[in-house]
């Protein structure tokens, strides 16, 4: 049951400054502006309300007529985790692949690119970069979203990244602090655990985002993760000692602190949302999102009145609950001054069209591009081949509905290509469906998924001349007449691996 509460008190309206809530549909919701005008600061995007350029334009553009300084938020990193470009993939690699070609510039600027067009769409607050080391191959969640597994090369890209992206107006976001790189569970589904000492912590979790805080990132993302040696009893998200004693004190950390969504089961199955968000402002969290599974206005009330409601009781001090809404306005304040400040493309900026933005790059490509590893002396493609993609489960950050693989883009490079998707070790209906045609394998973190590994064993032990593509972390033994490592899977790295195997592009 919903409380009544005056829209007009000021713990009011401090608790719904604290909230960066979701919804549905592509057009601003009647409830969602009313909630704005009475002190709503934020809003968080997700690949449901974006349709094009121009209707994200126009969606951010009311939602400023209500507030001129409203933080418009997005989960874009690139790569495979993409809300802008969610029906067609992403112009840009993803972090993995930038990684891999190691070079800071070209980071700085595909992050500078990506700002720009987030930008010229009204968004202005990424909930990127991730910071994560990818220490565990094993990892479920992370993965290709990381730079990669040593420290020292995530910290400078995750600077490069800070710097780009905000050199465009956009604040950015570095997750998932303090480290989520080390899991072997998805905080989606259930409370992951670190169980390492404090010294590899300093070592290794935590050197990315010390380079994060010296290159100026305006906000950090709390992980829902347990870390034994920092706190035994409270995921990172609702714990005092991570969030103020370390982020805050130790680190010297100024600015805003925004949760993960606040419906992942790690929290919502553990404390529920409404405690959950309770004890996130109260640890020293200053943003609550939530949206990506809960996006109605009933979940906005429930944890605005649950923040009242603990002031009210004294759980929550009326004055934390000030100091997380006056930075959460500081950073609109921010957004608002900066607006425009980037309108030209950068000079990494040429010919061609993005697919479904409109806009004008090839920064991302040309990434792309540099990031391709071929291994293995066989002969390219030169006739319509069968492509064979082997799809695991999306995880949730991913999504299943943003388009992967290599056989759109073969088949405009070979027409008469055909292609099939599986789910198993389906060899014999793969040979079948090929017929005589050569065979290009697609696989997404094969280490990870025995059934990937089985299948292409029968293929090359029945084709030796199949070419493999690993479009996740090339974890897995290099095998087949061509071997090609994309370090992931946006629409670009698709591009630029199909480049490769009919040999337009010299790896």
């Amino acid at each position: 049951m919903t409380m009544l509460v005056s829209t007009t008190d000021t713990v009011t309206r401090d608790a719904l400054a604290v909230l960066q809530p979701g919804f549905t549909g592509t057009t601003a919701p009647d409830w969602l502006l009313r909630r704005v005008g009475e002190g709503l600061a934020s809003v968080g995007l997700f690949g449901r309300n974006i349709h094009s350029p121009e209707q994200l334009a126009a969606l951010t553009a009311r939602l400023r007529d209500e507030r001129d300084d409203i933080l418009v938020a997005i989960d874009e990193e690139g790569g495979d985790v993409t809300r802008l470009e969610v029906r067609d993939g992403s112009s840009f690699p993803g972090n993995l692949a930038l990684g891999s070609v190691d070079d800071v510039d070209l980071t700085r600027s595909v992050a500078r690119e990506l700002g720009r067009r987030l930008a010229e769409c009204g968004v202005n607050l990424n909930w990127a970069p991730s910071a994560d080391v990818n220490s565990n191959p094993g990892n479920p969640v992370i993965g290709v979203r990381s730079f990669g597994p040593a420290p020292d090369l995530v910290a400078r890209h995750t600077a490069a990244y800070v710097e780009g992206l905000q050199a465009s107006g956009v604040a950015a976001c570095t997750k998932h602090f303090p480290g989520h790189g080390d899991t072997a569970v998805d905080s989606h589904l259930a409370l992951p655990s670190i169980d390492v000492d404090l010294e590899t912590l300093h070592a290794r979790e935590l050197v990315p985002f010390r380079a994060a805080i010296a290159a100026g990132s305006k906000s950090v993302m709390s992980a829902h993760i347990l870390l034994p040696a920092l706190d035994p009893a409270r995921p990172a998200t609702l714990s005092p000692q991570i969030l103020t004693g370390l982020l805050r004190r130790e680190l010297g950390y100024d600015g805003l602190i925004v949760t993960d969504g606040m419906e992942m089961d790690a929290i919502a199955g553990t404390y529920g949302i409404e405690r959950g968000s309770v004890l996130a402002i109260a640890a020293g969290a200053d943003a609550i999102c939530v949206g990506g599974g809960l996006a109605d206005e009933d979940t906005v009330l429930r944890l605005r009145d649950a923040l009242v409601a603990a002031v009210r009781t004294g759980e929550l001090s009326e004055e934390r609950l000030a100091d997380a809404a006056a930075r959460v306005r500081a950073l609109a304040s921010w957004t608002r001054r900066v607006r425009g400040a980037v309108p030209e493309p950068g000079a990494a900026v040429q010919e061609g069209t993005a697919p479904g933005t409109g806009v004008r790059s090839d920064v991302g490509l040309a990434a792309a591009r540099r990031a391709v590893r071929v291994t293995g002396g066989g002969d390219p493609l030169a006739e319509p081949a069968y492509v064979a993609a082997f799809t695991p489960v999306a995880n949730i950050a991913v999504g299943a509905e943003t388009p992967w693989g290599v056989a759109a883009e073969l088949s405009r490079i070979l027409p008469g290509t055909e292609s099939g998707t599986y789910g198993s070790a389906a060899v014999d209906e793969v040979l079948r469906a090929a017929g005589e045609r050569r065979l290009v394998a697609v696989v997404r973190d094969e280490h990870r998924h025995a059934w990937m590994g089985q299948a292409l064993d029968g293929l090359l032990a029945a084709r030796p001349d199949t070419v493999v593509v690993e479009m996740g972390l090339p974890e897995a033994p290099a095998r087949g007449a061509l071997h090609v490592a994309t370090y992931g899977a946006a629409r670009v790295c698709g591009v630029a691996a199909a480049e490769v195997v009919t040999g337009a592009l010299k790896a």
